[in-house]
């Protein structure tokens, strides 16, 4: 589907919008490279990130076996990348786009969803289809709810109910609905279906629930305004979308064993099986192992969910003897010991079964007999991401710009500030005419800005990408750094401008630390930013400068739900505003 309002986000050029987001947001890393005998066949494997390493344990083990492929032996290397990463570079220049990673062989996406997206573009540069047909799983983990347990098992005796039902119609009167008023609002939390397989799924999911069928999803069926309006009021619900989910588990892990309250709004995670499995079985804790106070309860909706199948795909870059290679690997992974591998961190095996103690740690009533989403034709795929920006929850925003005499040091030819500048004009360039948006910089007192640190530049208002950048580059430079007391005005200001049918979020970019002797109390602004289930307003930080104070600029987002963005290398700016502006 695409739609004919002309405010719908493009996000970013189909390839970029699919693909390319994962090659800024997500670095590629070399795994499990034993040395290679001359006379071994090499087989280089690209897997997704959530199983890499797990991968590569299981390649080292295969390489240290006694197996033969024609006579002789096979080296297994791994590396980690992105679905989409490595879509994108499948599609394109694989040597370009990933210059420190062999072109691979095999390649083992977390869902077929991308092998269908890789046909297309193949298809649209009029070279033969690399991935053409079905391809055998080594794993699979179905779509669920993730809620802490104590309103997920709520949830679980209400009997079955729906994506709608639980995502969708609770957010108004929140639990209240279910006898629990005192828990507040229902929001839950959702990774950009432009960024992550898991959040694509989730749309796809909605879709599903909407017609009432488990297959057949249709272009059509997208263009039915009563299908556009299940899918609108479920995102309505959104808290925030997340650029990664798993930092988001591990963030309500951390909190969770601080002995303090998760600071969040969320009731609820829409996220893979198995990181359900990961988080109870402490994986992803910051002390390894440690298993939360509060575990999470997995629900699986009655209308059925969509399973990322993990293919094993062999491509056209192998030779012969590769293709025997990838075979006996694949043969090698189906077997009962590397399954029971998968198993341990919480996959279901290559039939879609899942082990007794997944159900068990999970609290999986329902997850022994699931109804699977079919997945939809490539163009139906292709559709729904680009009608998605017009479904997606709006977002109010408040930029406020560092704008201290720091940020004439050069990087490069260019200053600190246009190198930021630039970066945040591409970055909120991916935004649309429905979100508001307002500029503020700050420094400290200057000539130009005698009585306060802070000045509104661009009033809160519909996004104007060329009127917000002229803004940004004509701002003076000159100071110190008020940070402290610029975040604590720029939430008030949110504060006294929420509006409950948009996330509510400032931003914050700087290449310091606060300079302001007037405010430099950050234990009360801590206290003062802290969230307020009812009304959130959460604060995005981006350090960019090796200077910036980025342990406090953590503490600030984590204390209002938010998230701070590592850019202390400044190359690394363009990729964290492109991750920021995914929580949008």
């Amino acid at each position: 589907m695409v739609s004919g309002r002309s405010t719908a986000r493009p996000w970013l050029p189909y390839t970029a919008a699919i693909v390319a987001g994962f090659a800024v947001i997500t670095a590629a890393y070399v795994i499990a490279r034993p040395a290679a005998d001359v006379e071994c066949t090499p087989l280089e494997v690209s897997s997704s990130i959530e199983k890499d390493v797990l991968l590569g344990e299981l390649a080292e083990r295969y390489n240290k076996s006694d197996r033969r492929v024609g006579g002789g032996c096979v080296v297994v290397t791994v590396h980690g990348l992105a679905s989409g990463a490595a879509t994108d570079a499948l599609a394109g220049e694989w040597e370009v786009k990933q210059p420190g990673l062999p072109r691979p062989q095999v390649w083992l996406p977390t869902s077929s969803l991308w092998t269908g997206q890789l046909t297309l573009l193949d298809e649209a540069a009029g070279r033969p289809a690399q991935t053409p047909g079905q391809y055998p799983s080594i794993a699979n983990s179905p779509l669920v709810i993730a809620m802490p347990q104590p309103k997920g098992e709520l949830i679980q005796q209400q009997g079955p109910l729906g994506w709608g039902e639980i995502l969708g119609s609770s957010g108004r009167t929140g639990w209240a609905a279910f006898g629990r008023p005192e828990w507040g609002r229902f929001t839950f939390g959702k990774v950009n279906p432009h960024q992550s397989t898991s959040g694509l799924a989730a749309t796809i999911a909605s879709y599903y629930a909407a017609i009432n069928r488990a297959s057949d999803l249709t272009e059509h069926d997208l263009a039915n305004p009563a299908v556009a309006q299940f899918v609108r009021r479920i995102e309505a619900n959104v808290s925030h979308y997340s650029d990664d989910i798993v930092d988001l588990l591990r963030d309500r892990a951390e909190a969770d064993l601080s002995g303090t309250a998760a600071p969040t709004d969320m009731s609820a995670v829409v996220t893979q099986e198995e990181l359900v499995y990961q988080y109870n079985e402490g994986e992803l804790s910051p002390t390894r192992g440690k298993k939360p106070k509060v575990p999470l309860v997995a629900v699986y909706p009655k209308e059925g969910t969509f399973n990322l199948d993990h293919p094993y795909v062999v491509l056209p870059s192998a030779s012969p003897e590769q293709r025997d290679a990838a075979a006996d690997f694949l043969t090698f992974l189906r077997e009962p010991p590397q399954q029971q591998s998968f198993s341990q961190h919480g996959f279901r095996d290559h039939e879609r079964k899942a082990s007794g103690p997944l159900t068990a740690s999970v609290g999986g009533r329902g997850a022994q007999e699931l109804t699977y989403f079919e997945p939809p034709e490539p163009t139906v795929v292709k559709a729904i991401l680009a009608g998605w920006g017009t479904l997606r929850k709006k977002a109010n925003i408040l930029l406020a710009v560092d704008t201290s005499g720091s940020m004439n040091a050069k990087i490069g030819d260019r200053t600190r500030f246009q190198v930021a500048t630039g970066a945040a004009a591409k970055g909120f360039g991916l935004l649309n005419s429905e979100d508001q948006v307002a500029l503020w910089s700050f420094s400290s007192e200057t000539r130009q800005r005698p009585r306060s640190p802070y000045s509104e530049e661009v009033r809160l208002s519909a996004f104007d990408q060329k009127a917000l950048t002229k803004e940004i580059d004509s701002l003076h430079v000159e100071g110190g750094t008020a940070l402290y007391a610029t975040v604590r005005a720029a939430h008030r200001h949110m504060l006294d401008r929420y509006d409950q049918s948009r996330i509510n979020a400032v931003v914050v970019l700087t290449d310091g630390q606060n300079e302001y002797n007037k405010d430099n109390d950050l234990a009360r602004l801590l206290r003062d930013v802290a969230l307020d289930p009812d009304r959130p307003i959460k604060i995005f930080c981006i350090a960019f400068d090796e200077k910036s104070d980025f342990d406090t600029l953590d503490q600030i987002a984590k204390a209002s739900a938010g998230k701070a963005f590592d850019a202390r290398d400044p190359a690394k700016i363009d990729d964290a505003f492109v991750k920021l502006v995914s929580s949008f």
